[in-house]
């Protein structure tokens, strides 16, 4: 233990990524246990090798240590985003719970010098934040377009990959801007994510399908006067999607949605972080919905443990995963068509949806596996739309286990097998 101390000492002074601790995975196999080891320690290497951004400070939060993030020049020219980071208390055992906060859309600056001070105050010890500036301003500038797709990539991958972060327990949240952002980004990312806490925002639910919020926390807090932009009109909505889809699968859609009465855009916002904070991700869930919705015109090609090898030619494609006790995995793939229902006169806002579903003609997944969803001594069955694709044994592979820690660097989701399915 204290070994292992000296070595969390030495990462911290450094920024050298240290191998995943057998304890942060539980698994009851000792061969797959000394794989995942094996295999998180050489992909946090690669990482390290390839790492050319600065590593964000651990300091005490209130130092407000800052760095810089210089984006892509061909997703955006001139942005550079610059992060404040830190920690709040003494580190958990199992390492610090993360928040990333995202500000307003007042002057960046004010915005995010006022963020750093909130976060200071919230009831969240211990704790460690990531509190990014937004890199330009102007109409229309958002936190989810592509050159921020780009930093949220890296930075959910140095979070992971640190042996001083809790891997279960990462959270998004934000305020105004920052809770639009946080929206979407949480229905994009929902498989990395413990729980997130939009506050003050309110988004059409085309942007930030309900559907993927599955398995993770979600709290929701805008006041009842906040008119602009129609907060308070999406917030019910997105309460009311959340309520029907919770009450078709009990227990999966964790909500807090409140409509804050008598407050328009200025709420109390210290009762998120300590309401996120109850919550830890379920990395393999045995059961999700994901509808891949494009953000910015980007469109992920993985989420959970599935992996998107030919997309439908449908406009977005909806995926609904199970791993029964019987060892068979279903999978329904359909297509998923929107007709506006109302738009907003005013600022001309497609506010509200309906959707239409056809069974999806073609595509070709690969589905990882880990003895957490099926057992892996017996025969597994895969069905996609009704149809069995595969039956049979299923056999760990390193190589295959490499493949999903590149694919999602995450400690959590090291899977030993795989099956690659098309119809």
């Amino acid at each position: 233990m204290i070994y292992f101390r000296l070595l969390i000492a030495m990462f911290l002074l450094s920024g050298t990524i240290l191998p995943l601790s057998a304890q942060r995975y539980p698994d009851r196999s000792g061969h797959l246990a000394e794989m995942r080891q094996s295999v998180w320690a050489e992909w946090c290497a690669e990482l390290q090798r390839s790492q050319t951004l600065a590593p964000l400070s651990m300091a005490p939060l209130s130092e407000g240590k800052t760095i810089e993030w210089a984006l892509p020049d061909t997703l955006e020219p001139n942005a550079v985003m610059k992060f404040r980071s830190g920690t709040k208390g003494v580190c958990p055992a199992e390492g610090w719970p993360c928040y990333l906060y995202l500000h307003g859309s007042g002057p960046r600056e004010s915005e995010w010098e006022t963020g750093w001070k909130l976060t200071q105050y919230f009831a969240d010890s211990p704790s460690a934040y990531v509190i990014p500036q937004i890199p330009n301003e102007g109409k229309w500038y958002r936190w989810w377009q592509k050159s921020k797709l780009w930093a949220w990539n890296h930075l959910l991958r140095w979070a992971l990959a640190r042996p001083d972060i809790d891997a279960s327990r990462l959270y998004i949240f934000g305020i105004s801007e920052g809770a639009y952002g946080s929206q979407r980004l949480a229905s994009y990312y929902a498989d990395y994510f413990a729980a997130a806490g939009p506050m003050a925002g309110g988004e059409p639910l085309k942007n930030a399908p309900v559907e993927n919020l599955g398995n993770i926390a979600f709290s929701f807090l805008t006041g009842a006067q906040d008119q602009m932009f129609y907060r308070d009109f999406l917030t019910r909505n997105t309460r009311n999607a959340l309520d029907s889809i919770a009450a078709l699968y009990p227990g999966e859609y964790h909500h807090r949605v409140e409509i804050i009465p008598g407050r328009g855009h200025h709420i109390d916002y210290a009762p998120t972080t300590p309401w996120l904070s109850r919550h830890r991700r379920a990395a393999q869930p045995q059961h999700f919905l994901w509808e891949n919705l494009e953000v910015d015109s980007v469109k992920r090609d993985n989420f959970y443990n599935l992996q998107v090898l030919a997309e439908t030619d449908a406009y977005r494609t909806s995926y609904e995963f199970s791993a029964g006790a019987d060892n068979v995995v279903t999978l329904s793939v359909k297509g998923v068509e929107y007709a506006t229902t109302f738009t907003d006169p005013w600022w001309d806002i497609e506010m509200l949806f309906s959707r239409t579903y056809s069974p999806a003609a073609h595509g070709r997944l690969r589905i990882f596996l880990s003895e957490e969803l099926v057992d892996l001594s017996r025969p597994v069955t895969v069905m996609v739309n009704g149809r069995r694709l595969f039956h049979g044994r299923l056999k760990p592979s390193r190589d295959v286990m490499l493949q999903s820690a590149r694919l999602w660097g995450d400690p959590l989701r090291l899977f030993p097998t795989a099956v690659e399915v098309e119809w």
